[in-house]
């Protein structure tokens, strides 16, 4: 177990040293700071107003960073944590097949599902790191920017509207992360299916995005809405019962339990086209 761990720690710091990894950190560091200065201009705080006094509330109120870091949040990390995402995972495994460091680590009395494990694990790991990092640094600089205040959760798309003190609405918010954490989980799986094809790791990378894309298309379109169901972008969307009072248990449970079936299902696909790949020639 010990030399498991060694071996994860060595994958993560592998991971952690390629420079594209941190791509996705800086880009959402910076989209944030765009997002929060363009959410001062009159026209956009005009907007938020009507919603919020049109609803029957006051909008100095409700106009908080807590509000704001959904807003970031809600907007962005699908598109592009789906990217970032996608593209570490479809590195993880067919870069080290590019640069032939995998042919070495094979020589070593190690089995390939291990390796698999070992890399599937520090994929899960980054998502985390990187849903974290997003989550936090958006109510960070939200409460840096506009203070505490009371939380205005609004998203169209969701039919979600609901309105929450600051010490209630912060606990919604945290507790959305790991459910958004775990739906986005399946962008990993996806990307980490892909990456152990036998593909370059940038279109390993496309071939994830191209899939979440089509799928979120689909989803779109009204005349499909007898295949919803069996589309993974409807069951993503989870992450938004956090914010729903009463919580959708059921909902929830069937949704993440749709999302893990097909993660497990894409990880063994991957796994079996791993293991019969021939890496003498």
């Amino acid at each position: 177990m010990i030399l498991f761990f060694r071996q994860l720690w060595g994958e993560l710091w592998k991971l952690f040293a390629r420079k594209r990894t941190y791509i996705g950190f800086v880009a959402f560091l910076a989209l944030e700071v765009i997002i929060l200065i363009l959410y001062q201009l009159p026209p956009v705080q005009r907007s938020f107003r009507h919603i919020m006094e049109k609803a029957g509330y006051g909008f100095d109120g409700y106009f908080s960073g807590l509000t704001l870091a959904f807003q970031v949040v809600c907007w962005t990390v699908f598109l592009l944590g789906g990217l970032y995402i996608a593209l570490v995972g479809g590195d993880i495994v067919a870069k080290e097949v590019e640069d032939g460091t995998m042919r070495m680590t094979l020589c070593r009395p190690v089995s390939r599902t291990r390796i698999l494990v070992l890399k599937l694990l520090a994929s899960i790991i980054y998502t985390a790191v990187l849903t974290v990092f997003i989550g936090t640094s958006a109510l960070v600089l939200g409460l840096l920017r506009q203070g505490r205040g009371g939380f205005f959760v609004y998203q169209p798309l969701q039919n979600l509207f609901a309105l929450y003190d600051f010490g209630p609405g912060l606990q919604h918010y945290f507790s959305s992360l790991p459910l958004l954490c775990i739906t986005l989980l399946t962008v990993t799986s996806l990307a980490f299916m892909f990456s152990c094809f036998n593909m370059k790791p940038a279109a390993a990378t496309i071939c994830t995005l191209t899939y979440i894309t089509t799928d979120n298309i689909f989803r779109n379109v009204p005349y499909f809405e007898s295949i919803k169901y069996w589309l993974v972008t409807s069951h993503i969307e989870t992450w938004y019962n956090a914010y729903r009072v009463p919580f959708p248990w059921f909902q929830t449970v069937e949704d993440l339990a749709f999302l893990f079936g097909f993660d497990a299902t894409v990880i063994l696909i991957g796994m079996i086209a791993f293991s019969v790949r021939d890496f003498k020639s």
